[in-house]
């Protein structure tokens, strides 16, 4: 038949962890740590990559590059990426499991999503024993997809590659990438659903990229809270996004959308859509 038959969603910033701030607090630390001192936006920047490509992405940003030598009298190399990342990892994994709370609206949708006949999977820049914390606190609060693939599975080759995506198209026996949507809550997750073919979905409330905790958004006023989900949409629109839309309550609806784009012979990345 075609129609959509399944949905990859990313974890934190779409599913869980409103704003993603598991592992942005990390990073700063442990830059800070290192003597560097690196902004939220900097640690924001390369969100949704596997992590120690996060890392190396950071240090590769011009200021960050120009402190790091300031500090250490030379340039960065591959054995300061691991070093900063065997200290990231403990410290995430310390406090993990307080993020994972499902962002509102989440249960629900994806009760809608199963109650249309849909698969769930799910893609992540975690890995495997980062995602045992995250997959088991927040199935105690309600959250569950069919699946979710991390770069352990395909050789650490993570986002902006589309094999978490095949990943889970095959463990899901989804039939085509165009019956297929990724939603994700970063430009690296937009740009794994745009390598993979597949209809690729940026969400604006709680995403990594808007980079608000939700009493911080909460407390905008409505213009401004409209200007931080254009802002948003845009950089998602920027990287090649087919849709965005505000937040997962919009989902369904917009699978209905694109099942009647699909009938009229549409097929994705040919131009955007916003809902």
């Amino acid at each position: 038949m075609n129609r959509i038959e399944g949905v990859i969603l990313d974890w934190a910033g779409t599913a869980v962890d409103f704003g993603c701030f598991a592992p942005v607090n990390v990073f700063v630390d442990i830059f800070r740590n290192a003597g560097v001192e690196v902004t939220m936006d900097e640690a924001r920047a390369p969100m949704g990559m596997l992590k120690i490509d996060h890392i190396r992405a950071m240090l590769s940003m011009p200021r960050v590059s120009a402190l790091w030598k300031e500090q250490y009298g030379r340039a960065f190399t591959e054995q300061d990426v691991e070093n900063l990342y065997t200290e990231f990892e403990p410290a995430l994994m310390a406090s993990l499991s307080e993020y994972t709370d499902p962002i509102p609206g989440v249960i629900e949708t994806v009760q809608v999503l199963r109650n249309q006949g849909l698969k769930l999977g799910s893609t992540t820049g975690y890995t495997n024993s980062m995602m045992e914390v995250v997959v088991s606190n927040a199935l105690k609060k309600g959250y569950s997809p069919d699946c979710y693939v991390t770069p352990d599975a395909t050789n650490s080759c993570g986002r902006p590659y589309p094999y978490m995506i095949y990943r889970n198209m095959e463990q899901l026996k989804l039939s085509a990438a165009w019956k297929v949507v990724k939603v994700g809550d970063t430009t690296s997750d937009i740009r794994e659903g745009v390598n993979a073919g597949v209809w690729s979905v940026g969400v604006a409330v709680g995403s990594s990229e808007m980079g608000l905790s939700l009493d911080e958004y909460n407390a905008l006023l409505p213009k401004e809270q409209e200007d931080a989900i254009l802002n948003t949409e845009q950089s998602f629109v920027e990287s090649g996004a087919d849709f965005t839309i505000r937040t997962m309550n919009e989902l369904p609806g917009l699978i209905d959308s694109i099942n009647k784009l699909i009938a009229a012979g549409n097929r994705p990345g040919r131009g955007l859509v916003t809902v």
